[in-house]
């Protein structure tokens, strides 16, 4: 079985280099091209016809934006994978308007990578994803954040960024709830650049940081009914679950 093709173009050398390292241990794709510079890889890709192709907005000698432009002037259509630093929403808007499958914000984490690869490949993912999406991305953001703010959780402490992170895992895949130390935990480490002990523990501060403020009649209005009193605080996955539930429920 031949093995699926891939260009990669990363202005940042080490970044490009994990992510080459997270395909080829896969065992089902080959990069034909790792490079910085964004006119060889047009010129690489028109020649070798890959697959899919991998690419930061930033790159030498022409930008993602030019090299998803000459791409699609290709008499093929390769899927094309954004992978940047740049988080505004409107640089994501940009990309997938002009053509990339799908964008995606550094660091990666190696099983997500695979997953949303694998989707492209499949055409799971649209093509053209309007700018709807990433509108209720940025929604689905200020949601968790007013949940946050409401019980008592302060946006400056590092358990806010791993809860937000962690809701948003258990709205996409409900199950990785009952897989918490094996995956959630490791998974938010990884984008994080922490250890998922770190993360354990942020999340737990940042639980009993709302409780110890004595919110809690806030906590149970945000969700509807008395689950909880001042000396009932539930665990990190119990918390998790309950906004995670909240959120689908409203059509997150």
């Amino acid at each position: 079985m031949s093995k699926i093709k891939v260009v990669l173009l990363d202005n940042n050398e080490k970044e490009r280099g994990e992510v080459r390292g997270i395909l080829e241990a896969s065992g089902d794709y080959e990069v034909t091209l790792d490079c910085a510079n964004g006119m060889k890889g047009v010129e690489h890709i028109s020649s070798t016809r890959p697959d899919l192709i991998i690419t930061d907005l930033l790159l030498e000698s022409i930008d993602g934006y030019e090299l998803i432009e000459r791409v699609r002037k290709l008499d093929y259509r390769p899927k094309i994978l954004v992978i940047s630093s740049l988080k505004s929403d409107e640089f994501a808007i940009k990309a997938m308007e002009m053509g990339a499958s799908y964008f995606m914000l550094k660091p990666v984490d190696k099983e997500v990578l695979l997953k949303r690869c694998q989707a492209i490949l499949r055409g799971d993912l649209a093509e053209r994803p309007s700018t709807q999406k990433v509108m209720h991305k940025r929604n689905l953001d200020e949601r968790l954040s007013n949940i946050f703010i409401t019980v008592g959780i302060p946006a400056h402490i590092k358990g806010y960024q791993f809860l937000r992170e962690a809701v948003k895992m258990a709205i996409d895949e409900p199950e990785v709830i009952n897989s918490i130390t094996k995956q959630l935990y490791p998974s938010i480490a990884s984008r994080f650049s922490t250890s998922a002990s770190k993360v354990e523990r942020a999340i737990r501060h940042a639980i009993e940081v709302a409780w110890n403020r004595g919110k809690i009649e806030n906590i149970n209005s945000v969700f509807g009914i008395k689950i909880y009193d001042s000396n009932d605080k539930p665990t990190n996955g119990e918390f998790i679950a309950l906004v995670a539930d909240k959120m689908l429920m409203e059509g997150a």
